[in-house]
Order: C-alpha cells, then structure tokens, then sequence
C-alpha cells in the first residue's frame, strides 16, 4: 500500500479489505482516511474509527503524531490529494468496466441522471445524486451528492459486479474542488447551465464557473456535452481543449438540435435533429421546457458513447417522474398542486416560467430561502416570485441558525415592486394551508424549495417535514 502511494508506512502490517473517510462508514478491515480540515484534524477521530474496525491509517506528518502507539499507517505530504487515486487502484479501477457520464450545472442535474437511467432501462443503468444511488434499480447506500472518493469507488466496484452499461453521475462543484471526482476519468462531461449559487462557498459567480470548469479537462474527462443555449454553456464550448459536442433546444447553433418542443400539462415533445440530419421524435414524460432540455443532454451524452439512439429515446418515454422534482400532489382537488426542489433564482424563474402557459387560473407559489447560504440570491429569488406569480406565500426552508424573520424580510424587500399579492407565514405547514386555501379551479400551486427532502433543520435540529405530505394531507388525501 505505502509503495502505491509513494510514502512511508509505519507501525507494522494491516490486511485492507476498504477504505473509508468518516467514522460512520467504517467496517472491519479499513483504511482510515484521516484527513486535515479546515477546523480539526481528522486524526482525532482515529481512536473512533479503530474501535469501529479500521485496521490502518492514511494521514500526513501532522496526523501521525497524535496516532495511538502500534497502529498501522501511511504517511503522505497530502493525503486528500492522492486519496482517489489510491482508492481507483484499490478497487481495480471499476469504472473502466462501462460508460461513465459526469452530469454539473446549477440545475437539472437530478433530473437529467433520472432520464439518463430511464434511457438505459433501469437494468442496465446506474445513478449517483443527491437523491441517492442506485444500481440497477436497487437502492444502494450513498451520501452527499457526490460521495467523497472511496465511497465513490467502492460503488464503481459493485456496478461493475453488477455489469451495469453505464453510471450517471451528478457532478457537484464543491466536489471537483475537493478532488471528490479524482483518480479516474469520465467517458463523457456534460455541461447543463449555470446561474447564481453556492456563492458562500466560492465568493463569485467567475469561481463557480471555475470550479465547473474544471471536469471539462483531461485530467477529469474524455469527451464534453455542452448546452449552448447557456451563456456560460457557450463560454465553456469555447474554452475546452476536450473533443466537443453541442446540444440546444432553444435555436442555437448545436451538433444536437431540440426543434418543435411542444410543452403539455404533464409532458412534452421534441423533434431531435442529429449531427446527421436525422429527425427522431421524443417524448418527454416531464412537464417544462427545461425538461426537454434535461433529456436531450442525457441522449446526447448516452448516443456519443455507442448507445443506440433509438433504444435511448424509446426509453426516456419511459421516464417516471422524479421525486421532488415538478413532482404533482393530487388528491383529487380542482387544482394542480406541485412540489419542487426550486431553492435559486433560475431555477423558480424555470419552474414558475413552464407552469404559466399550462395554468389556467391563478399562479400560487410558496417559497422561503435556506439559512447560512448565498444571502444575495434571497432578493432576487423574492423578486422573481412576486413578478412571474399571482399570489407568493414567503415562508421559512432550513433556516438552520439565522433568525427565520430576517431569512422572510431579505426575500419580502425584493418581492415588494412586483405585481402578486404577497403573504408571510413564517410557518412552513401553515404557508402550505395557506396557498391550499387560496386555490380554486383552474390555478396551479407550486411549493417550492425542499422538494424531495424529509426534514426541516432549525439551529441544530432537524424536524420531520416532507412538504409533499404536508401538502396531501391539507388537500385531504392520506399522508
């Protein structure tokens, strides 16, 4: 192991059967990744990760000198940094073994892996998210979006064992910062837009783009996906030095062109028109335009890499809908009740944007911004709102540990010059009955912000909160 990584190793021998970076995820037979952080060292929490069944230690010089006496460990200069690599070689670099898509952008990236899994057939196909991993259609344990990297190996290894064709991967900025996507490289990069978000953890929109920026080099990936009909999508198409291919269904100049889009109630159509000139009908079980052109970048991705083009199309008509995600609440109300994920400012210009020309009557939305984020996209987002609906219900998200007040006042100053009507119910559930009450036939409401997520975090604590419960239950539907 020490010669693998090009260090020392002390302490005597250890038999390896894993890797792991958290004490929560340690079994019998792992190497500890015990790494230095921004706060602590992740060697104070060797002696946890011992008592759980590690049976090694990687660390730097710093770490090795609070080690117990006697235990096994490899010592480097950056242990984060040559982390995935070891943890590829470790595993027998899994991914080698079928098509590996890496999927970023500010939104869609849940959605656009979905598709991409549908498009396979479930299986065949492999997804890594924020809404979990599965494998060939079973669930498989994962956390964060982009699990860190010996997580991410570790399940490269079982979709190998499960001969899955490809994996589809939501590629988060903070993890090719954090060199989560090291130690191997993608089949395919795909590139879906980019807007404001996470600017608490990279200070501005140029360092964001950045960090995106980055999977679309040699280093990360073989081949780029790039929508053009994002600005910054058009910047990085320029900026690549990896073989390019361009997608748009906005009228763009593309190598795959989305042409006719009709967008309905429920889902949508698409004539896709291929470097060729080939005309192929699609259709998008998905409500919004955005939609259509989530599943476009999945087919492009999937087709550049041998799949064949009719089977992925045939497929994503297949598509169920993604939990949390444009994800409809329907106990047999006269209205059109959604739930979704929409948290920044393009992602609810997005949704309210495809929920207009299929509404009827009036447009409600229920919306609050998370604590300890971005605190200049809560104007903007407030702003959005209040110009694109009727009726805005302002209310509280994760407040985690601002005061929910000043959250609801940031995103009330930008809402103020719009033309809704505008409420603030700082309680979340009571915001939901709110909106309920105020719908009649023919309107849409839309409960933005948590989408799929099953709690509530105030301070410390996490509350049980689904919001598309909460929402059937007030419909009268059972929870």
């Amino acid at each position: 192991m020490a010669e693998t990584l090009g260090s020392r190793s002390d302490g005597g021998d250890a038999v390896v059967t894993g890797i792991s970076l958290s004490t929560r995820d340690v079994v019998a037979g792992d190497l500890f990744a015990a790494l230095p952080g921004a706060s602590t060292h992740g060697a104070r929490f060797v002696p946890e990760a011992l008592e759980a069944g590690a049976v090694a230690v990687l660390t730097d010089a710093e770490g090795a000198r609070s080690l117990p006496e006697g235990v096994p460990h490899v010592v480097v200069e950056e242990p984060r940094r040559v982390l995935a690599s070891f943890a590829a070689t470790f595993y027998a670099n899994p991914s080698d073994r079928f098509t590996t898509v890496g999927i970023t952008g500010t939104q869609g990236k849940t959605t656009t892996t979905y598709l991409a899994e549908a498009a396979l057939g479930e299986s065949r196909g492999a997804v890594i998210g924020t809404i979990g991993t599965r494998i060939a259609g079973r669930p498989a344990a994962s956390s964060l979006t982009t699990p860190e990297a010996p997580a991410l190996q570790a399940l490269f290894a079982v979709m190998a064992e499960e001969r899955v064709s490809a994996c589809a991967m939501e590629v988060s900025s903070h993890a090719i910062v954090q060199g989560r996507v090291d130690g191997f490289v993608l089949d395919a990069a795909v590139f879906l837009n980019l807007g404001r978000d996470h600017l608490d953890f990279h200070h501005d929109v140029e360092s964001y783009f950045r960090a995106k920026a980055e999977l679309f080099t040699p280093e990360h990936a073989r081949r780029a996906v790039v929508n053009v009909d994002d600005a910054y999508g058009q910047r990085l198409a320029r900026e690549t030095t990896l073989p390019l291919t361009t997608f748009s269904t906005e009228g763009a100049a593309a190598d795959w062109r989305g042409v006719n889009v009709r967008t309905h109630r429920l889902d949508s159509d698409v004539t896709l028109v291929t470097p060729e000139g080939r005309e192929v009908e699609m259709s998008v079980p998905l409500a919004g335009a955005f939609n259509v052109s989530n599943a476009v970048a999945a087919v492009v991705a999937l087709a550049g890499e041998g799949h064949d083009l009719d089977e992925l199309v045939a497929g994503i008509a297949t598509a169920r809908g993604v939990p949390g995600r444009m994800e409809r609440v329907d106990a047999g109300q006269s209205f059109t009740a959604v739930v979704d994920y929409a948290h920044k400012p393009e992602a609810i210009e997005a949704v309210l944007g495809a929920l207009r020309p299929v509404t009827a009557g009036r447009l409600i939305i229920v919306l609050g911004a998370g604590g300890d984020r971005d605190r200049g996209k809560r104007p903007i987002m407030g702003e959005i709102a209040a110009r694109l609906a009727d009726v805005v219900v302002v209310t509280d998200d994760n407040p985690r540990s601002e005061d929910p007040a000043l959250i609801r006042a940031e995103m009330l100053a930008g809402a103020r010059d719009g033309s809704a009507e505008v409420l603030e119910v700082g309680d979340r559930r009571e915001a939901i009955a709110a909106a309920v009450r105020e719908a009649r036939l023919g309107d849409t409401v839309v409960v933005a912000g948590k989408g799929h997520e099953r709690g509530q975090q105030v301070g410390d604590v996490v509350h049980p909160f689904d919001d598309r419960e909460v929402l059937l239950e007030l419909l009268g539907g059972t929870a």
